[in-house]
């Protein structure tokens, strides 16, 4: 009988291993077949961007995402809340109308910039530029002309054509022609700038000075693409024109013609708003008071519908949370999602949760963050952590090779000290992770721009990142080993030859937008 009880405690304990194998292999193959055969991508995409729209902090559409998030999270059984961490200017876009009237009449492609005024009704006036003028004292004396008028105050674009298409069809002669005319164009322009003297407070000194609204043109050096973001006057409309209308404007101006616009932009100041932080929670059992996260910015510019930064983001996190839900539901420590406000203006929704949360803060065992547009994960750094090349690579060899052939590691790596969220955790000694996907030209065509819109995404991508980052959570929660927190050495900063020193956790700004 001894023998026998011998034998049975020799094969638990060598068989125990290999149960455990096999329940980890069907929890991530589980995964994988929801994840490709029955993907809530699409319909999530439509819901947070078609139909809820952009989330710019402090409009009302990002308080309906907010309630969308939680609700959402409630109908796959997961607990969800709306945490605030502070105010923010409440603000709503309406339309935005122009018309250029004379010198011939056609309809601009136009928008007004974030937390922009709005014109009382269609308003029809003159167009006028800054002036080249040798300094303050003759723009002061030039400024008073701008009563009644819509200013332009950006150069216009010699080319709107992006520069690989210059290198796709032009000659080296005209490819260096255009450089050059470009460069001496932008220098030109900024000296012009400088000569009236007041910096970034020209905006409000043309408003002070009567003028009917600021046109601007932030070119995203791609086909019909531009950067829309604040507006810096205060009671006078701020309006982003396309390239190749404000170069129509611009042009005008330069050949003695006087181009009139009629101008209508409708928005509503809301006063102060709550701004949160949308933060789901699957429980956890042997380590409860150890975390693993998910995070990703829920906030956006509202140029477009904030798509690729970061829908996409957002989108990673909650199909990997119901994956996580589905078959992993009982996990070893708790998991949470994060999806933060106000990540545009500086990392303060992420921010105010360190600040808020130290519990969880003190108990992470991994975040990882995923932000920078709609392609597949291929770069992870170990954020400055030393013994993130064990860990990580520890999690990563559970990811079949289809989901990980392209990622490229670093480690230790450096602390990550703005750019997203997850360096809101570094900066406190936490182990957040950048979760880095490859371009898809993210900086010129969708990063805060007009074109940032559901067809941009690439959806095969975004299933790779949600199964990716599933499979992570899941190794990261049940990993018996709790991740140190000793940190490498930077060496020295090449521009200053100074040690390198860890970033100082921020300071949100819990009241914005004053």
């Amino acid at each position: 009988m001894k023998r026998i009880f011998t034998l049975i405690t020799v094969l638990t304990f060598v068989l125990a291993p290999l149960t455990q194998a096999q329940d980890q292999k069907t929890v991530i193959d589980n995964m994988i077949k929801e994840a490709t055969e029955n993907s809530m991508l699409e319909e999530l995409a439509y819901e947070l961007l078609d139909k809820n729209g952009p989330r710019l902090v402090g409009t009302p559409q990002m308080n309906s995402a907010n309630d969308w998030a939680v609700a959402k999270y409630g109908t796959w059984g997961i607990s969800a809340k709306n945490e605030k961490w502070g105010e923010w200017r409440g603000w709503e876009r309406g339309i935005t109308h122009v018309d250029l009237i004379e010198p011939r009449v056609k309809t601009l492609e136009a928008m007004a910039l974030a937390w922009s005024a709005a014109t009382n009704g269609p308003v029809t006036a003159e167009v006028t530029m800054i002036p080249d003028v040798a300094d303050k004292a003759a723009f002061d004396a030039w400024l008073p002309s701008v009563k009644g008028k819509f200013v332009m105050v950006d150069v216009a674009q010699p080319t709107g054509r992006p520069g690989y298409n210059w290198e796709k069809f032009g000659t080296e002669e005209s490819i260096e022609n255009m450089r050059k005319l470009q460069r001496e164009t932008i220098t030109n322009w900024r000296q012009r700038i400088r000569n009236t003297g007041y910096g970034r407070g020209l905006d409000q000194a043309l408003e002070d000075a009567g003028a009917l609204g600021i046109l601007k043109s932030n070119w995203s050096r791609g086909f019909g693409v531009n950067k829309i973001f604040s507006a810096r006057s205060k009671k006078i409309p701020a309006v982003d024109i396309g390239l190749e209308d404000y170069g129509t404007l611009f042009r005008m101006l330069e050949h003695g013609d006087t181009p009139t616009i009629k101008v209508e932009v409708t928005s509503k100041e809301l006063g102060q708003m709550p701004t949160y932080n949308t933060v789901a929670t699957i429980p956890g059992g042997e380590k409860a008071d150890e975390y693993v996260m998910l995070s990703a910015h829920f906030d956006s510019w509202d140029g477009g519908t904030g798509a690729t930064d970061n829908g996409t983001g957002t989108l990673v996190m909650m199909e990997a949370m119901r994956l996580l839900k589905k078959y992993y539901p009982n996990p070893k420590r708790t998991i949470i999602a994060g999806h933060w406000g106000s990540e545009e203006q500086g990392l303060n929704g992420s921010s105010a949760f360190v600040q808020d949360n130290p519990k969880v803060v003190a108990g992470l065992q991994a975040l990882f963050n995923q932000d920078n547009g709609t392609g597949r994960v291929v770069n992870i750094s170990g954020q400055g952590f030393l013994h993130s090349y064990e860990f990580i690579n520890r999690w990563l060899s559970a990811v079949p090779r289809k989901y990980k052939a392209e990622i490229n590691t670093n480690f230790p790596g450096a602390p990550g000290g703005g750019g997203s969220d997850y360096a809101s955790f570094v900066a406190a000694g936490a182990p957040g992770f950048s979760l880095s996907s490859l371009s898809w030209d993210y900086g010129t065509y969708t990063w805060h721009t007009n074109r940032d819109t559901y067809d941009k995404i690439v959806f095969d991508d975004v299933r790779n990142n949600a199964i990716l980052t599933a499979i992570m959570i899941y190794m990261a929660s049940e990993d018996p080993k709790t991740f140190p927190r000793d940190k490498a050495e930077l060496g020295l900063n090449p521009r200053n030859g100074q040690p390198r020193t860890w970033p100082n956790p921020r300071n949100p700004n819990r009241k914005g937008g004053q």
